[in-house]
């Protein structure tokens, strides 16, 4: 008999697991610690005839905004910092949320966990990018552009982000609803 498994589809049930919280915030903490230097460090070191640039995300955004190519430069920011910064803020919310109860609805904070999970299969966007960009513009002595140290930061981040959103069991999340509905009756 062993594992208990559901009387309807005959899974195996798993239970809540107490550490799952402190996964989430040590993932969380490993995340925002990589995102810092992926926005400090250089994106992209490029290389021509006479000059050597390097350039991190928000400097290259900002050169592409003033070159006129705005929407690129709005893709670029969004992607690569309100996207990253907005998944911290809402997992750090969900955390804190199971842990000292919220005001916010459980089917919001549902939606919110599954949105920041669909979002973390996209955020490797920017790695991808870079790394083709580099693959592609290998004139040699010419030009040449290569990955910058903050590609690996935040390829990093977005691998720790991604680990923090999986180690949140949205299970917790309808935990206490019942308890709380005869608090507030």
């Amino acid at each position: 008999m062993g594992t208990p498994r559901c009387g309807r589809c005959g899974s195996r049930l798993v239970s809540r697991d107490p550490k799952s919280i402190s996964r989430v915030w040590a993932w969380w903490a490993l995340g925002v610690m990589a995102y810092i230097p992926a926005n400090v460090w250089p994106m992209l070191n490029t290389r021509t005839l006479f000059t050597v640039q390097e350039s991190t995300i928000i400097g290259g955004a900002v050169e592409l905004l003033l070159d006129g190519n705005v929407g690129i430069s709005i893709i670029i920011l969004v992607a690569s910092v309100g996207i990253p910064i907005a998944k911290f803020v809402c997992i750090a919310f969900l955390a804190m949320s199971v842990r000292g109860g919220s005001r916010t609805s459980p089917e919001l904070r549902m939606r919110l966990y599954e949105i920041v999970e669909y979002i973390g299969r996209w955020s490797m966007i920017d790695v991808f990018v870079v790394a083709i960009l580099a693959s592609l513009v290998q004139l040699n002595v010419v030009a040449n552009i290569d990955p910058g140290s903050a590609s690996l930061a935040f390829a990093l981040s977005v691998i720790f982000t991604m680990l923090s959103a999986q180690a949140f069991d949205p299970r917790m999340i309808w935990d206490g609803i019942e308890a709380e509905a005869r608090t507030h009756a």
